[in-house]
């Protein structure tokens, strides 16, 4: 009796102490583990469904394609049955003969014939064989390797027309003909504009050219070209085609040049080589420096030639006196100043002056190598293109007010215009 009223609670026991409850937690894990069963069992009637769905939607597309499949047998004719068979039939076993080698058969050919390219031409062949004798491969040694090029017979004495920029900077040059003969070559005169230079070796016995009037082109007719296009391994490669444009305007040095456009293969070698109109005659000179249009990617058929009536105009004044008249200069050479030297050496924009002819009005007034061109009269230079462009609007005599950069101090003066002799 004692030992049953001490376990009743006392009245003012509330079963709370001042830290918490005072009877034990209830105990809930049964109810989180049956809550964690039905998930894990919902989770798993779901992917049983999928896969029940999956195997039925096979089934049914597998029971579709068989009925389109009889569908079509069944409209099918009974033609169809037998080529099948036949077919069948005709699959050669393992056992079957091996196959009958297979040979070409070469049958003659008839002669090759002429080919006029116009009324009153001569045909293609002819016009190589007019032509190849005149005709020479040019190499040169430069610092650092070779270059190489085409040229054409002028006399017979020796001398050779061909571009400017295939003898560029050449230290030595050779010259060899169809007949395998090889000269060595003295440079006459040279004109970078007109990219023409003459050249003459020690022969007596070469066969000019035949050079015809460029004038009296039209777009469309006939024309060939030999050269040697990528080197001389290739030399005397004969090809042909049309003239695709006259005068057509190319920018080449700050000075305008016209041209003849043609779509006869042209390639770096054929630089210099002849350009021949139906007759046999030479009506221009070709040239691969002058093709601004033919570095963009993927263009072909598409080559320049300088008009015969420019190349006597040039050549005889570089026969005559090594040099073309009336062409001003400051006497200057020079490259571009890049931008990462710009930025890197804090550089204006310019022409970086390489060489200074002697006794040009540059060296006079005290222009050195390493200046900076900046400017002539009131127009910005930062090229040789853009210097010359300036230039070619002047004559020779003309006074030009030039700005000059050098270690952070800019100067100007007023230069003469002198005549460039090469």
């Amino acid at each position: 009796m004692d030992e049953h009223k001490r376990k009743q609670t006392d009245p003012w026991d509330d079963g709370v102490y001042g830290t918490g409850p005072t009877q034990p937690p209830k105990d809930r894990g049964g109810l989180l583990a049956l809550l964690l069963i039905l998930v894990i069992s919902l989770c798993g009637l779901v992917t049983v469904m999928g896969i029940l769905n999956v195997r039925l939607t096979y089934r049914l597309n597998q029971r579709e394609n068989d009925s389109l499949s009889i569908a079509f047998s069944q409209e099918s004719t009974g033609e169809t049955s037998d080529t099948l068979l036949a077919a069948q039939a005709s699959v050669p076993e393992e056992t079957a003969a091996p196959r009958q080698t297979v040979t070409i058969d070469l049958k003659d050919s008839p002669e090759s014939v002429a080919n006029y390219t116009q009324e009153g031409g001569m045909a293609l062949q002819d016009i190589y064989l007019k032509n190849i004798d005149s005709v020479v491969s040019i190499s040169c040694t430069i610092s650092g390797g070779t270059s190489s090029g085409t040229g054409v017979v002028l006399s017979r004495d020796g001398y050779v027309v061909t571009n400017a920029h295939v003898v560029e900077d050449a230290l030595s040059i050779s010259v060899q003909l169809t007949d395998d003969r090889v000269f060595t070559a003295e440079l006459i005169g040279s004109d970078d504009i007109s990219d023409l230079a003459v050249l003459s070796i020690p022969a007596e016995d070469l066969i000019p050219a035949e050079f015809g009037d460029s004038d009296k082109l039209r777009v469309g007719d006939a024309v060939t070209a030999i050269g040697d296009p990528l080197g001389a391994e290739l030399r005397g490669t004969y090809t042909n085609g049309i003239i695709s444009a006259i005068n057509r305007d190319i920018t080449s040095n700050g000075r305008t040049l016209s041209l003849i456009q043609t779509n006869a293969a042209l390639n770096s070698g054929n630089s210099g080589g002849p350009l021949i109109n139906c007759y046999g005659q030479v009506i221009g000179i070709n040239t691969m420096k002058i093709s601004a249009f033919t570095d963009k990617a993927g263009v072909e058929g598409l080559g320049f030639a300088i008009p015969s009536t420019t190349v006597k105009e040039i050549v005889d004044q570089l026969l005559a006196q090594g040099y073309v008249s009336g062409r001003p200069t400051l006497g200057l050479d020079g490259e571009s100043v890049s931008t990462f030297y710009q930025h890197y050496y804090h550089l204006p924009a310019g022409l970086y002056i390489t060489g200074v002819k002697s006794g040009s009005s540059a060296a006079l007034f005290g222009i050195l190598k390493g200046d900076i061109l900046l400017s002539i009269d009131d127009t910005r230079i930062t090229d040789m293109d853009s210097m010359n462009e300036v230039l070619f609007s002047h004559e020779v005599g003309d006074t030009v007010t030039v700005t000059i950069y050098r270690s952070g101090q800019k100067a100007s003066a007023e230069l003469i215009l002198t005549e460039d002799r090469g």
